[in-house]
This record gives C-alpha cells, structure tokens and sequence, in this order.
C-alpha cells in the first residue's frame, strides 16, 4: 500500500494536466471523461423528468387541461429518448469509464482519444433533439419507438432531426463499446484472469458486444424511416410493396437486446455493492457470469413480445412466448444469488445498501409483470395499456436508475474523497421509494382496468388513480433534488474518505488513495 501511495507523490509531479475548460474539452483521462458523462446524464434525466412532468401535470385530471395533444405526444416521445439514450446509457458508461480500467488494474481506457470524442459528439446530439421541439410542426410526436407510418407518412418536418440525432448518439455508443471491449481484454492486470474479473466488469463486457450488435441495427431503422419520409422509398409502406409490421420487427430487434443493455450494468453494480455490504464474497460468482451470458444470448430471440397483436403465425407467437419465459431463468438465477449472498451476512444498511436492496425487490416485480405480458394470450389484454408502462418504469426506474443511485453513493466517496451525508441520503432513498412506488404501482390497476397508454386524456373512472399517480410522480421528481444537493455537498468538502472506504469492500479500485489519483496503475499491481 505504501508503495502505491509514494508512486503517486512521484506522478503529480510531471502531471501535466491543463485547466480551465481546455481541461474537459481535450481531455483523454478515463477520470475526466467519466465524470462528464455522469453529470451529462444527470442534467438529461432532469431534462427528460421534467418532460415527464408535463405528461403527469396534463393527467392529473380527465380532460385537455394544460398542454394540445400533439405536444402531449412530443413529450411522451423526447421524454422516452431521453432518459433512454441520453441519462440511462450515459450512466452506465460514466461508472464504466471511471471505474473498469480501476477495477482491472489499467493505467486508462484503451483508446482515449476516441474515448473523448464519443463523450463530446454526445451534447450534440442531443441539442439537435430538443431543438427540434422549437421548429415549425414540433418535434417528433411518434413515440420514442418511431412506428412507421407515424413517423414516415405522419410525421413532421423535424423528423430528419430525430433521425440526425440518433445516428450520432449511436456512433457514440459503438465507439463507447468497443474501448470497453479492447480495454477489458487487453489491459487487465497481470493474474486478473477472466473468472477473477468483477462482475461489473464482465456485465460490461457482454454488454459492449450486445451495444456493437445492435447499433448499426438502430441505424438501419432510421436510415429507412429517413428514406421512407425524404427520399420516395417504400420500406414500410404498403402501397409501394412495403411493409409496416416490418419496422416493428427492425425495431425491435434492436430494442429487446438494448432493454438489456440498460439492465446488465445493474446488475454489474448490485453484485458488487451486495457483498460489500453483506461482507461475504458474492454467491456463485461463475453461474452469475453464465447467466450474463445466457440473457444477452437469449435477448436477441425475444424481440416479436413486443408485438404479440400485430397477428404473427402462432408458431411465431409460442417461439417468442417460450424464450421471454426462458429468459426469466438467468435472471432469476441472479435475484437468488443475491439473496443467497446476504443469507446470514453481517449487514449493514448504508445509502448504497438500500438503493441495491430496493433494486432487487422492485426489479423483481417489474420483472413478474414482464412474465405476465410474455404470455401471449394474456398480452392482447394489456397490450398499449399503462400496464407496460408500469412493467417497463419498475425495471428501469426502480431498476436502472436505482443502481445508477447506488452507484454514485457506493462510489462518490471515491471520485470525492469526502464522504457523503448519510442522513441526506437516506431521505434520499426513503422519499425516493415510497414516491417510486406511489407513481408506478397504480398504474398497473389502471392498465388492467383498459386505460390506454400515450393518450393525454382518459376516461373519467380512471381519475382517482391518475391523481394519485402524478402526484407519486411530482414527489419522486422533487426527491431527485436531494441527490443533486448530496452529491454538491460531497463534492465541496466533509469527512475524508479511507481508501478503503467501505469496511467490508474487495477490489483493486479500493487500494488506490481517496480521492482517485489523476493516473493510477501507472505500473500494475499486484492481484492476488
């Protein structure tokens, strides 16, 4: 320990690091870019939270209130987008830039310089999507999922925009992947073998080969919706020999892999934060690992669930049915590892804790959900209802972005050196959780109930419930004000942090000073 500390009194010295906004633009440390990616994100999921705002604030009540329909849409839309490709993924890649080459032992990402510019097209790419909003027409009002002909024949003129837009947030992520790739397979210290890898690191890793999969598939998509809506082509269009139903298959195919995408990190992060807390190292560390692999094996012959009424063959439909239930295996494979990891461990329930803990629980019923709309028959029934919409916000609000949570607790004292306020973060977690809960969970009674999604009016029996929903979500959104004040608070100053930080933490990332040092590992250490 000593020698790795007296290495990096002896780095500062020739560090040249520049200041000043020259520091962040040109910068090619792993540390640096991570860091911007992780406050990028966060400004997106307020951007994309307060879009989701104006969805609750026009629902609060039956009838048209505040906002015209196709702006209603326009938010639905911008607000998937968003939090999809501008706060969730980024996250991932903030936490994996910062913490993987630590993690491995490796002086910094493979290929810096492409490192920053995938983080620099970024804002980009997104301001061409929120100016979009301001043109003549608006912004898309598809959906994020862009359906042909609603985003060919019935789209308006900002759809180039979209398209634009996308493209670059998807060059972004393949270069993203591939330096995850490169850096984990070549520049791991020497005797981190692969099964000696922590599993954020090997979530990563398989996640990087799902991102390079089906990218350019994404690409594909709204290269064809470009041509269908600018250039006369008929790829989707019936008329002219097209099809619609295959957008969706396109889509999809792209879009059941990238649900994963947005998940396997999760997972990753609870693995690591679970047995730090529960002091015992992480039950049946290789099934995890296999597990991984079989979900993103599986995620890619599960993408037709999502269109279970578009009137497929059956054979098509028990295909479909038979894998979504098939991938439920791996996973449940993981939720028991967790539980069994913390079976007679001496727990504690610091901030990171409870988000992974809440984490397990409420990704759990958001995937229950999932296996109900897997079976096909029962699917026709809540097929576009705001039972989906719960489904899909329990595994990626209480899921995703829970972990991201955990995360920046469970790592901030690191990136900092300080330690967080404590009680801060627990009100955190609790305001977080009771409200989370408050604004998804009815909705799964009212999609049972028949009320359709991305509709910005809605019938009156439907009304107590809705109240209730927006106001869950109007207190989830203000509680997200607390976690910008901790992390502030943690990042001007408190009680220093040990290197170690958490009594019970394993791993390389924990035997360099806190805060991390500009450059670590400058020559690799020793893992036993």
């Amino acid at each position: 320990m000593s020698a790795i500390t007296h290495e990096h009194e002896h780095d500062h010295d020739h560090d040249h690091k520049p200041t000043g906004i020259k520091r962040w633009l040109f910068t090619t440390n792993h540390k640096d870019i991570g860091t911007m990616y992780l406050v990028f994100a966060l400004v997106m999921f307020f951007i994309g939270g307060s879009m989701a705002m104006v969805i609750r604030l026009e629902l609060f009540q039956p009838g048209m209130q505040f906002v015209e329909p196709q702006f209603f849409n326009q938010m639905t839309t911008v607000h998937g987008l968003i939090m999809v490709f501008g706060a969730v993924m980024p996250a991932f890649t903030g936490l994996a830039n910062w913490m993987i080459p630590m993690m491995i032992g490796a002086p910094d990402m493979a290929l810096p310089r492409m490192n920053n510019w995938s983080f620099w097209i970024l804002p980009f790419a997104f301001l061409i999507l929120l100016l979009s909003l301001f043109m003549p027409g608006g912004g898309p009002d598809f959906g994020w999922t862009f359906y042909a002909p609603l985003s060919t024949t019935y789209s308006n003129d900002s759809t180039a925009l979209f398209v634009f837009s996308v493209h670059i947030m998807g060059i972004s992520s393949i270069m993203g992947a591939i330096n995850v790739i490169v850096t984990i397979w070549n520049m791991r210290a020497p005797r981190m073998t692969w099964m000696k890898m922590p599993l954020f690191v090997w979530t990563w890793f398989i996640t990087a080969f799902l991102l390079i999969m089906v990218m350019p598939v994404l690409a594909g998509a709204v290269t064809m919706v470009l041509t269908d809506k600018y250039f006369g082509t008929s790829f989707f269009d019936a008329a002219g020999g097209g099809d619609p139903v295959l957008f969706q298959h396109i889509f999809w195919f792209f879009g059941h892999p990238e649900v994963y995408i947005m998940i396997l990190p999760a997972f990753g992060i609870v693995s690591a934060i679970i047995p730090t807390f529960a002091r015992k190292p992480l039950f049946g560390y290789a099934s995890m690992v296999y597990a991984t692999a079989s979900i993103a094996v599986l995620s890619f012959l599960v993408w037709a669930h999502h269109m279970f009424t578009t009137g497929m063959p059956v054979f098509a439909t028990l295909f479909f049915m038979y894998c979504t239930m098939l991938i439920a295996v791996p996973t449940g494979v993981k939720v028991f590892n967790w539980v069994a990891t913390m079976w007679r461990g001496a727990m504690t329930f610091e901030v990171p804790m409870m988000f992974a803990l809440a984490f397990i629980v409420l990704f759990t019923i958001g995937g229950f959900s999932g296996l109900m709309l897997a079976i096909t028959p029962a699917d026709f029934q809540y097929h576009d209802t705001y039972f989906v919409v719960a489904h899909f916000h329990y595994v990626l609000v209480s899921g995703a972005v829970f972990s991201i949570i955990a995360a920046a607790y469970y790592w901030l004292p690191k990136w900092t050196g300080y330690m967080y306020d404590e009680r801060l973060g627990q009100l955190h977690f609790w305001c977080s959780l009771i409200s989370v809960n408050l604004l998804f969970f009815p909705m799964h009674f009212v999609g049972l109930a028949g009320m359709p999604r991305r509709i910005p009016d809605y019938a009156l029996q439907f009304a107590d419930f809705n109240a209730f929903i927006s106001v869950g979500g109007f207190l989830f959104g203000l509680s997200q004000l607390i976690f910008v004040w901790v992390i502030v608070k943690c990042a001007r100053g408190g009680e220093k942090a040990t290197a170690q930080v958490w009594e019970g933490a394993e791993g390389l990332e924990w035997q360099v000073p806190s805060p991390a040092p500009y450059h670590t590992f400058d020559t690799p250490p020793e893992v036993k």
